[in-house]
C-alpha cells in the first residue's frame, strides 16, 4: 500500500452542476485545492479547455447552499465543504471593454448639454428682455387684504343674520339653543387629535387642554409650554376668567336670562329688545384673547400693552405681522375691524344671492361662527370643518376668489 493512500484525507463525493444543465459527481480528497477541483471539472465538461491557460481563472466554483464563491488557493476542507454538497461551475462575466476616446468625448459632450445653465449664461440669454420690478410683498399684501375684506364681510353678514333671525317667530327659542352652545364648557372645542397627541406623551389631560388653548391648538407650541411650565406651581390654575365658580355662575346667569324669555303678553318691541340683549351677550362672550407670549415679547420691545393688544387683534395673533404693524403705518386700524363691507358692492350682492349662504344665515350656529371668527380668527379652521357652517364659509371664499380674479 502506498504511503500517500494511507495518510490521504477523507474522500468527498460532490455534486457539480453547470449553467448549461450538465451534472456529475466528483470524488475529491479534503486536502484538494479549489483550483485543482476546477481543473477536473473543466476536463469533464469542456474537453480541451485546459489548453488555454486562462480557462481556470475564467471560471469559478460556487457553494450552492451558502452562495459563497470558493477561493482557488484554499482546500475543500478549508472551505468547509461537506460530503454530497452541491457546487456550481460558472464562467465569469467578461469585464466591459474600455470606452474609446471618441465615446468618452461624446459622453462628456452629452453631459455638458444636459447641464443646467449658470448665472452668467442666464443673464446673457435674458439680456434683451424688458426688466420688470416684482414686489415680493405683493402676495403677502394680497393675503392681508383678503383677511381684512373677509372680516368686513363677516361684520355685514352678522347684521343680516341678526335681522333674519329676529323675524323668525321662534327667534328667542332658537337663541336659547344658541346661548346654550356658548355656555357649554369650551372643552369640547379643543382639537381632539392634538389633545390625544399630548396625552399620549404623558401630559395630564387638563394641563394639555390649557396648553392647547393658550397656544391656539398648536401641538408643538403647547408641548413647549408644558415642558417650560412643568415645575410651575400654578401650571394647573384655570385660565383668566375661566375659574369653575365664575364659569358656572356666568353660565347659570345667562341661561336664566335667556330661558326667562318673553312671556305670551310681551309685545314685539320687547321681544326685539330682548334679542338685542342676547346678541350683545353673545358678542361679549367671544372676546379676543391675545397670545400671552406675543404680548410679553412685543412689550419687551418697548410698545405699550394696549397698542400691542390692538396689533395682535388686527393681525390675528401673529407676532411678526403685529410687529410690522406697530412699526409701520398701523393700517388697518382696530376701529376698521368693526366696519362692514359696502352692501351695494358686487361682492356682497353675489354672496347674499348664493342659496347656500341664504340658508346658512337662518341658522343661529352660523351667526355664532361669524362672531367667533371675528374675535378669534384662528378658530376659522374649526368652523370650516363644521358640517353646518363649513359649506357657507366655502361659498363665501369661492365667491371672493372668483370676483378678485376678474
Amino acid at each position: 500500500v502506498q504511503e500517500e493512500k494511507i495518510f490521504a484525507g477523507k474522500v468527498l463525493r460532490l455534486h457539480v452542476c453547470t449553467v448549461e444543465g450538465a451534472e456529475w459527481l466528483e470524488e475529491v480528497a479534503e486536502d484538494t485545492t479549489v483550483e485543482k477541483l476546477k481543473e477536473r471539472c473543466l476536463k469533464h465538461c469542456v474537453p480541451g479547455s485546459l489548453e488555454d491557460p486562462k480557462a481556470v481563472t475564467h471560471h469559478k466554483l460556487i457553494h450552492a447552499t451558502s452562495e459563497k464563491v470558493l477561493t482557488d488557493t484554499k482546500t475543500v476542507l478549508e472551505e468547509n465543504i461537506q460530503d454530497r454538497d452541491v457546487l456550481l461551475l460558472i464562467k465569469k462575466r467578461a469585464p466591459p471593454p474600455l470606452p474609446k476616446m471618441a465615446d468618452v468625448s461624446a459622453e462628456e459632450k452629452r453631459k455638458q448639454e444636459q447641464k443646467a445653465p449658470d448665472k452668467d449664461a442666464i443673464l446673457k440669454a435674458t439680456a434683451n428682455l424688458p426688466s420688470r420690478n416684482v414686489d415680493r410683498t405683493v402676495a403677502h399684501h394680497n393675503m392681508r387684504d383678503f383677511q381684512t375684506e373677509l372680516r368686513k364681510i363677516l361684520v355685514s353678514l352678522i347684521e343680516v343674520a341678526q335681522k333674519l333671525l329676529a323675524l323668525n317667530p321662534d327667534a328667542v327659542e332658537l337663541f336659547k339653543k344658541a346661548n346654550a352652545m356658548l355656555d357649554e364648557d369650551e372643552e369640547d372645542r379643543v382639537d381632539e387629535i392634538a389633545l390625544r397627541q399630548l396625552t399620549e406623551m404623558g401630559f395630564p389631560e387638563s394641563r394639555a387642554v390649557k396648553a392647547l388653548r393658550l397656544n391656539h391648538m398648536s401641538v408643538t407650541q403647547a408641548m413647549e409650554w408644558l415642558i417650560e411650565h412643568a415645575d410651575d406651581p400654578a401650571v394647573d390654575a384655570p385660565l383668566p376668567g375661566q375659574t369653575p365658580s365664575e364659569a358656572a355662575a356666568e353660565a347659570g346667569a345667562s341661561s336664566a336670562e335667556v330661558i326667562a324669555g318673553p312671556s305670551s303678553e310681551v309685545g314685539g318691541e320687547e321681544a326685539k329688545d330682548e334679542l338685542t340683549e342676547i346678541f350683545k351677550k353673545i358678542r361679549r362672550k367671544r372676546e379676543f384673547r391675545p397670545d400671552p407670549r406675543a404680548v410679553i415679547a412685543l412689550m419687551e420691545m418697548g410698545f405699550d400693552e394696549k397698542e400691542v393688544v390692538d396689533a395682535l387683534r388686527v393681525n390675528n395673533n401673529q407676532q411678526n405681522a403685529a410687529c410690522e404693524w406697530l412699526l409701520g403705518d398701523r393700517k388697518p386700524s382696530p376701529e376698521d375691524l368693526d366696519k362692514g363691507i359696502d352692501t351695494n358692492s358686487p361682492l356682497f350682492q353675489a354672496i347674499l344671492e348664493n342659496p347656500v349662504v341664504q340658508l346658512g344665515l337662518t341658522n343661529p350656529k352660523t351667526l355664532l361662527a361669524f362672531e367667533d371668527m371675528l374675535e378669534n380668527p384662528l378658530n376659522s379652521t374649526q368652523w370650516m370643518n363644521d358640517p353646518e357652517t363649513g359649506p357657507v364659509m366655502l361659498q363665501i371664499s369661492r365667491i371672493f376668489q372668483t370676483l378678485n380674479r376678474t
